[in-house]
């Protein structure tokens, strides 16, 4: 528990500290964010904006959580390991995109097929490293079983099928934060509660452990407590980041902090054994994704017409007449309401035992 608080104040330091010094770096250099310009025309304004600050919110992870192991003088798990490379791997890919948007002049960034490539190689690597090396008991950090608040044990899959559902939930997860990313404030809100939701549910897991407290009830998952510790650090990073990303913005995380934790979320599902309670924690996620699919489906089916102003969700109230900082609001509402929910479901399993 002591691992737990120490990550995750002192990345919350780091975060708050940081994001200060890089605003100052980030606009010397000139690192400032491009805006769209079939986007709403007041987000002109933000033209210019440093960038990259997914940056600090990778360091200050990586930092508090290996200061925390330091100071508890417990080595590192596999599983929160692997959850730190998929943190900092999707990071990077995200960096390369950024940059080449600032180098570049281009508001795109990384071409589609070398950004899903980026994606998908960390992603399988992640996806075949967490099967391996089990613990004494034989638990690997993933399961070859499909799961919602625990696995279900009648449904086992092979090694090369479990790859391939980790790598469409890491590549769905991390794009649905980089479209919700899109106000000031708003993915970094919103990440903020979730992560601080799985580590209600890893400290959850840790004190009712099949490795600790044997029954019906216990969780068979490996080395929860460490990865409530790397949950509370990516919690303490993302409220530090917010005070510097609310309305206005004076940095942006840019695709190095999108991709990045919408990543972490998906390996936090996935080592957690949860992995369609995400849709419901991350329900706001699910929606923003689900407007693009929509609005795309739709104007191809109907031949150029519009099923919302625009896509995501959160322009197409701006363009309907509400205050940014009202969208982001609301949608903090809307994020609040699914991870009560998803709290609420998955403490009800454990207590009814169904």
């Amino acid at each position: 528990m002591k691992a737990i608080l120490l990550a995750g104040g002192l990345s919350l330091i780091f975060s708050l500290l940081g994001t200060r010094v890089a605003i100052r770096v980030l606009t010397t250099k000139g690192y400032g964010q491009l805006i769209r310009d079939d986007g709403p025309t007041t987000h002109h304004t933000k033209r210019g904006t440093p960038t990259m600050g997914g940056l600090v919110i990778i360091f200050s992870v990586v930092s508090a959580y290996l200061l925390a192991k330091l100071v508890t003088t417990d080595p590192p798990s596999w599983s929160a390991l692997l959850l730190l490379f998929l943190l900092v791997g999707l990071g990077t890919v995200g960096f390369l995109d950024d940059y080449i948007k600032i180098a570049k002049q281009r508001s795109l960034g990384l071409r589609s097929k070398a950004k899903v490539a980026g994606q998908t190689l960390v992603a399988v690597v992640f996806a075949a490293l967490a099967l391996t090396r089990p613990d004494e008991r034989g638990q690997t950090p993933a399961s070859h079983h499909v799961s919602f608040t625990r696995d279900f044990d009648n449904l086992t899959l092979p090694s090369v099928v479990v790859v391939l559902l980790i790598l469409v939930m890491i590549s769905g997860s991390s794009n649905a934060v980089n479209l919700t990313d899109g106000l000031d404030g708003l993915a970094s809100g919103a990440s903020t509660m979730v992560f601080g939701a799985y580590t209600l549910v890893n400290i959850w897991q840790n004190n009712q452990w099949c490795a600790i407290t044997a029954g019906n009830k216990c969780y068979d998952v490996r080395d929860p407590l460490d990865l409530a510790a790397v949950a509370a650090a990516l919690t303490g990073a993302c409220f530090g980041f917010l005070w510097w990303n609310a309305s206005p913005a004076k940095i942006f995380m840019g695709d190095t902090g999108s991709l990045s934790l919408g990543g972490a979320l998906a390996g936090l599902a996935v080592l957690t054994h949860t992995e369609f309670l995400l849709a419901v924690l991350g329900g706001l996620f699910v929606i923003q994704t689900l407007s693009v699919i929509l609005q795309v489906g739709y104007f191809k089916a109907t031949g150029g017409r519009r099923m919302f102003r625009m896509a995501p969700l959160h322009h197409h109230f701006e363009l309907k007449g509400w205050d940014e900082i009202t969208v982001v609001i609301r949608f903090w509402i809307i994020t609040g309401i699914c991870v009560a929910t998803g709290l609420g479901i998955f403490y009800a399993e454990w207590v009814t035992g169904a």
